[in-house]
């Protein structure tokens, strides 16, 4: 039987994102404040990842929705050009692209500003069981964030995938300070491997321990759980282990973006059958590489450049 043609099908949530270099702090009301460059860049959890997948030299299609405005083609230009297969993309008649403005401040974490945009039409119906079945890993980011997106939804989505033999992974975007438990936790059960940070974990669980977040999510029925702790590492917690890691050390510039890198990493371990420890490690090393210039894609490793920085670090494994 032949393989799937596609490697990863990155559905969900499409950006827009509006980026400046770090500014030496907030500007006060009615104040100027310059900085040295902003961009405009591919930003939301499915483009972010789909890129940088590309970049792994894997066959990457994209999912979502865009406004029919100057931001959907540029980022619809973007995708292209970056070798992201983007046939699936529709446009909204009604909306526009879904826009983030990132505020960097020297010293501190990123500023979002965010408008939903074609974002809160995208159902996960469009996922249709004849796409699932083209590829080898459903990725699905942003859950939470659009607001026609259910937990219904992503279940009939996954229990297809599952009946395919397609893994799933789902990623989650928290855009208020709410209990979202109730939102999660049937889905779980259908989720192979569930990737939030230890941000989003607290709003989903109550819990501020990423070990005890991981433990709560992996026990409600998750196949694998990884929490990404920024600086701190990740903690991962799967049927059969559990452990920590710190994180790789690089110059710092911009944040953005360096999640969605680690999603990518990870899974291009997945498709190229690593152990889950090797996953997080490269999941960790694409996530470092992302950081070091301004944009969620910018500066994240190629293939190659990322096998080479990986012969040369290592990097601290930890029990729980």
């Amino acid at each position: 039987m032949d393989e799937p043609p596609i490697d990863c099908l990155c559905a969900g949530i499409i950006v827009s994102d509006h980026v400046c270099e770090p500014i030496p702090y907030m500007p006060k009301q009615g104040e100027l404040i310059l900085t040295p460059r902003t961009q405009l860049a591919v930003g939301g959890c499915a483009s972010n990842v789909a890129v940088d997948m590309a970049r792994l030299n894997r066959n990457v299609a994209i999912l979502g929705r865009i406004g029919h405005d100057i931001f959907g083609q540029h980022l619809k230009q973007e995708l292209s050009r970056q070798n992201v297969v983007c046939d699936y993309l529709s446009e909204s008649t009604t909306s526009q692209t879904a826009t983030t403005l990132i505020v960097n401040v020297k010293g501190e974490d990123r500023r979002f500003i965010h408008s939903v945009g074609a974002n809160g039409e995208f159902d996960g119906r469009e996922i249709t069981p004849e796409l699932i079945s083209q590829s080898k890993i459903l990725y699905l980011g942003g859950y939470l964030l659009p607001p026609s997106l259910s937990q219904k939804n992503v279940i009939d989505i996954f229990k297809v995938a599952r009946a395919a033999g397609v893994t799933t992974v789902l990623d989650v975007v928290t855009p208020t300070q709410k209990d979202y438990w109730h939102d999660i936790k049937k889905a779980l059960p259908y989720t192979d491997y569930f990737m939030p940070n230890d941000d989003e974990a607290e709003l989903l669980t109550g819990l501020s321990d990423p070990v005890e977040q991981a433990r709560k999510l992996r026990n409600a029925g998750a196949g694998t759980v990884l929490i990404t702790c920024g600086d701190k590492g990740t903690v991962v917690i799967s049927d059969k282990e559990e452990f920590r890691t710190n994180c790789f050390r690089v110059p710092f510039v911009d944040g953005t973006g360096s999640g969605d890198a680690f999603v990518a990493g990870f899974m291009h371990g997945l498709l190229g059958k690593k152990t889950l420890l090797d996953c997080v490690i490269r999941g960790s090393a694409l996530g470092a590489s992302a950081v070091r210039a301004v944009g969620a894609t910018t500066s994240v490793f190629t293939g190659e450049e990322l096998e080479d920085y990986l012969g040369q670090q290592t990097l601290e494994v930890l029990p729980l």
